[in-house]
């Protein structure tokens, strides 16, 4: 990660060596956080955040359901992603907002510690890689279930919930593969270790429904009215492996990952096909600037939010 010259915490700008915390803070121990990743592409008209409000706007309802009230609204998180990026001075980067349980008392119950907010931002590439963009990735099933949605709430972007990501992506990476794929207890698809899970088959596209424990994408969204707009049936359904091995093509889609195709899958070889070609780049012509079709999700430092 390279360092900047400014982090945003509770309200003001701080020196990026400065934005530390205490090691008795409630959400280093038990993990009492919610977060989101965002980016900042750099386009004709200058850096634009790809759905900023929505994404804050996911930061507070994943908030809602650990119980915790972040001290800042949806446009204050707004204001202050901008005025970080001003402070920074990179035309494209990450931004990374996180809220969390702070230093105050160290139980389980999180009690009365305060919430921290905190907006980080920072250069980053591609997630899987430029040559994975181009070319592919390969994944591997995990052996590690996707977490229930009685277990954890899966809808909310919680930092506690991705030591089952952690721990499937860690598995896929010491056996050589890039990425992981998790199932549900039922056997079913659920989502990569930070992805969403397409299936390109016969011209339709089937993606994993929300039921299977995985989290309310914004890029699953974005590709999903992309894809309807330019005429490919989409299909929210229970997927299995098999269904993985015999597709005509699998792509995985988040924020960090883009659009990103699967060559592989458990050593299954299908390549990089057209229809996730298309996608990938009608989904980068969106953010970079380069097509003004779905020009309503891009946020610009001047600019209102954009209606839902």
């Amino acid at each position: 990660m390279q360092e900047l010259d400014k982090i945003w915490r509770n309200g003001e700008l701080v020196d990026w060596a400065d934005a530390t915390i205490h090691v008795g803070t409630h959400a280093l121990h038990y993990g009492s956080g919610v977060f989101e990743g965002i980016r900042c592409y750099e386009t004709s008209k200058g850096p634009a955040v790809f759905r900023l409000t929505d994404h804050l706007q996911r930061l507070h309802d994943s908030a809602r359901l650990l119980t915790m009230e972040i001290p800042y609204s949806v446009e204050e998180l707004r204001a202050a992603s901008f005025e970080l990026l001003s402070a920074n001075g990179l035309p494209e980067c990450y931004l990374r907002p996180i809220a969390f349980y702070g230093y105050g008392e160290l139980g389980v119950s999180a009690g009365s510690n305060p919430i921290e907010t905190v907006i980080m931002s920072w250069p980053w590439g591609a997630y899987l890689g430029e040559d994975g963009l181009r070319n592919g990735i390969s994944a591997k099933i995990s052996s590690w279930q996707r977490i229930g949605p009685n277990v954890i709430p899966h809808a909310a972007k919680a930092t506690g919930i991705y030591v089952n990501s952690m721990l499937a992506v860690n598995e896929a990476n010491r056996a050589g593969y890039d990425e992981a794929i998790l199932l549900t207890a039922d056997g079913y698809v659920a989502d990569g270790s930070g992805e969403s899970i397409f299936v390109v088959k016969g011209g339709r596209i089937f993606t994993p429904s929300l039921a299977t424990s995985i989290l309310h994408g914004i890029t699953r969204d974005t590709v999903i009215q992309i894809a309807q707009d330019i005429g490919y049936p989409v299909l929210e359904t229970n997927l299995i492996r098999s269904d993985l091995y015999l597709a005509d093509e699998v792509f995985m889609t988040g924020t960090a990952a883009e659009v990103t195709p699967l060559r592989a899958v458990d050593d299954v070889e299908l390549g990089v096909g057209p229809v996730t070609l298309e996608l990938q780049g009608a989904y980068l012509d969106t953010v970079r600037g380069r097509s003004d079709r779905w020009a309503q999700w891009r946020e610009y430092p001047a600019t209102a939010p954009a209606e839902a």
